[in-house]
């Protein structure tokens, strides 16, 4: 898997333009905390993330269900209800701090600043609004333009992302849409106000595989127009190795790896994202070679385990001397030799560990 990664590079190379040393950053999370108090106790449901996200360049965050991945992501949009959670640390959306914000300031800077793609399109969009209405309200309410402007406004916008036909379909409901159409409304729908962030939470995840690569593309190509900074939540590796620059794995709420993604998914150094990887078909595989899931599930957020949270998954224990890995939280430290990547993990040596033992099994 290791030499498949290498030979056939993902994300970040030749599909991808080189990443802009001087590009502005747009985003900066430091040390965010997402709590839900509930009657059975405190959800730590993000705990002290920290990332950045720059103009014309991608963050994937991977992770399982449960990771914390969209969670944090809908704290950047405001999305969560200030009685029922608990937000602390910092959002730095360009230049505007955002913990603390109240919901005119998130109202303000909703479509005009970031917009987010959700996975459903069919339950985001109003069935009973015509497509090119909701595109064009979302226009009119950050630019003061007449109805007439913002209808085609809209009808560009769908244009551009590939719908077909589209001052015929913009007077159509998204019932009267396919999956993939749908989604490229959504796009379009985010794009309409230029926002220079782009949240897309699992957009492909439902649609069939060359809908998929359609829309990846369409990504691609939207970013390299439009400029904007995409954070793509997915557990879908195939969807990093397409569109990211870098990768951000979490694992129960918590940074476990991060790095370019040609760095994590050629060597991964955390022995959870090792396991994402094998929990994957290779292409060099031959057909009917088994896969290696991830035994055990992830751990209740209401009561982590000591010290590591993988730790009770982790086939790699006994390689940490003095029970480490059961007494002592990883710190999230940068790998040394390579700046800016960074893991959670106690193994001196996981690289040689994974070309050791973990590749032979993925080939």
């Amino acid at each position: 898997m290791t030499q498949a990664v290498a030979e056939n590079p993902p994300a970040g190379s030749s599909r991808r333009p080189p990443l802009d040393p001087h590009a502005a950053t747009v985003l900066t999370v430091e040390d965010l905390k997402v709590q839900f108090p509930t009657e059975d106790g405190l959800v730590n449901a993000v705990n002290g993330v920290s990332y950045e996200v720059k103009a014309g360049q991608t963050l994937a965050i991977v992770g399982e269900s449960g990771s914390g991945k969209s969670v944090s992501s809908m704290a950047v949009m405001g999305l969560h209800d200030p009685k029922r959670s608990r937000i602390s640390g910092s959002i730095n959306l360009d230049g505007h701090e955002l913990v603390g914000a109240g919901q005119h300031e998130f109202r303000r800077l909703r479509s005009e600043t970031v917009a987010m793609i959700f996975q459903d399109p069919q339950s985001s969009l109003h069935p009973l609004k015509k497509v090119g209405a909701q595109i064009a309200e979302a226009y009119r309410a950050h630019n003061k333009v007449s109805k007439a402007v913002a209808a085609k406004r809209a009808v560009e916008m769908l244009d551009r992302v590939g719908v077909p036909n589209p001052d015929r379909r913009a007077k159509q409901l998204p019932g009267e849409f396919s999956g993939g159409m749908r989604q490229r409304a959504m796009i379009a729908l985010g794009l309409v106000n230029d926002p220079k962030l782009l949240i897309a939470d699992e957009p492909t995840t439902a649609l069939d595989v060359t809908v998929q690569a359609q829309i990846l593309d369409l990504m691609n190509d939207l970013q390299r127009e439009f400029g904007s900074a995409i954070i793509m939540i997915t557990h879908d590796l195939a969807v990093v190795a397409e569109i990211a620059d870098h990768v951000l794995v979490m694992y129960a709420g918590r940074s476990v790896e991060y790095g370019t993604a040609h760095e994590v998914l050629a060597n991964p150094r955390m022995p959870y994202t090792w396991g994402l990887l094998s929990s994957v078909p290779s292409l060099t595989a031959d057909v009917g070679t088994d896969l290696h899931p991830i035994p055990g599930n992830p751990p209740s957020l209401l009561n982590l385990p000591g010290g590591c949270s993988f730790r009770p998954r982790c086939p790699y224990v006994d390689r940490v001397p003095g029970n480490r890995c059961e007494l002592e939280l990883p710190e999230f430290l940068e790998v040394p030799g390579e700046p800016g990547r960074l893991s959670r993990c106690h193994l001196e040596d996981p690289a040689a560990i994974f070309a050791d033992e973990v590749a032979p099994t993925l080939e």
